[in-house]
C-alpha cells in the first residue's frame, strides 16, 4: 500500500486489571532485553480530579514501537512475548462472538480472497470503532479537555472529538465510520456509548466480521496508572449476533513516540483482488 509517509507498517472491570496486568510485569525472564513496561507511578489527573488520558499509546506492553525490528538479527533474547501481548488469554480469555445462523453462513460463504478486499485497510477507507482498537498495530493519542476527548488515529490520520459531558445522542445521526459518541464518567473510568454508524465499516479489520445498522459500541477506558491504559469493548448488535460480545481488557502503554502521517492513496492491489475474486478465487 502506497502513502506519503509511514513510519510504522464497575467492580469486575477492576478486578480484571489487575488479573491482566499484574501477572505480566512478574511472569517476565530476566534476560530478555525488552520486558513489559513497568505500571510507572499514579496516572495524572486533571483539575477536576480525574484520570487524564493525555498521551501517546502504543498498543502492545513494550511502549516501544515495533520493537521487533529494532533488535538484532538472531538474538533470541530480544523481547520478551508477554511484552508484544495486550492481554493474556489464560488469565482474561476473550471469548469469541456468537453469530446469528444466518450472518455465521455469510461469514463462512467468503473466499480468503473475497475477505482481503473487503478489508477496510485495503480500500483506503477508516477502520472505524472498534476495529481502531482491536485490529490497530499504529498509534493513537489522545488530548483531554475538561469538556472533551480528541483521539488521534496514526493509521490512515483519523480522528474523533469526544464529548464527555453526558450529552445524548443525536435523535437521528448521521452514520459515521466512528459512530456518534455519547460519554460520561463511572468513577475513574471513561464509558463511551457510540450508536449511528457507516454499515461499510466491520467490527474488526479482518474482512468479515460485518455489523448491521443496530450496531452499538461501548468503550471503557481507564488509565490505572502512569505507563498504562486499558481499554475493553463491548460490541452489540442485535440483528447479527446472538448476545453482545465483551471484549478483554486490552493494554496500550505509554510511548515516547508521535502519530506519524499515513495517508493511504492508491493500493494497486485491490485490482489483483478483483481478478482472483472474477476467477472464482
Amino acid at each position: 500500500m502506497h502513502t506519503t509517509f509511514q513510519l510504522r507498517c464497575g467492580v469486575a472491570f477492576f478486578v480484571a486489571l489487575v488479573y491482566v496486568l499484574a501477572p505480566a510485569t512478574v511472569a517476565q525472564s530476566p534476560e530478555y532485553k525488552v520486558k513489559v513496561m513497568p505500571p510507572g507511578g499514579p496516572a495524572p489527573r486533571t483539575a477536576d480530579g480525574r484520570p487524564n488520558l493525555s498521551g501517546v499509546w502504543w498498543p502492545n506492553g513494550t511502549g516501544i514501537p515495533h520493537v521487533e525490528n529494532q533488535m538484532e538479527p538472531g538474538d533470541k533474547f530480544g523481547v520478551d512475548p508477554a511484552a508484544l501481548r495486550q492481554f493474556d488469554p489464560k488469565v482474561t480469555p476473550e471469548e469469541r462472538p456468537s453469530f446469528q445462523p444466518w450472518a455465521l453462513e455469510k461469514i463462512k460463504s467468503m473466499t480468503s480472497t473475497q475477505s482481503e478486499l473487503a478489508k477496510l485497510s485495503v480500500n483506503c477507507i477508516p477502520r472505524g470503532l472498534p476495529a481502531i482498537w482491536l485490529s490497530n498495530t499504529y498509534a493513537i493519542q489522545f488530548v483531554q479537555t475538561p469538556g472533551q476527548l480528541v483521539q488521534l488515529i496514526e493509521v490512515l490520520n483519523n480522528f474523533r472529538v469526544i464529548p464527555i459531558d453526558g450529552r445524548p445522542h443525536p435523535t437521528h445521526p448521521d452514520p459515521l465510520f466512528h459512530g456518534n459518541p455519547s460519554a460520561r464518567w463511572d468513577g475513574d473510568t471513561l464509558v463511551i456509548d457510540s450508536v449511528g454508524f457507516d454499515e461499510r465499516t466491520f467490527v474488526s479489520n479482518n474482512g468479515t466480521w460485518f455489523h448491521s445498522d443496530a450496531l452499538r459500541v461501548t468503550e471503557r477506558i481507564t488509565r490505572p496508572s502512569m505507563n498504562y491504559l486499558v481499554v475493553q469493548i463491548t460490541v452489540d448488535d442485535p440483528k447479527v449476533l446472538t448476545k453482545p460480545w465483551r471484549s478483554a481488557p486490552r493494554r496500550w502503554t505509554l510511548t515516547t513516540d508521535s502519530v506519524h502521517e499515513f495517508y493511504c492513496t492508491d493500493n494497486p492491489d485491490v485490482e489483483e483482488f478483483e481478478k482472483l475474486v472474477e476467477a472464482g478465487k
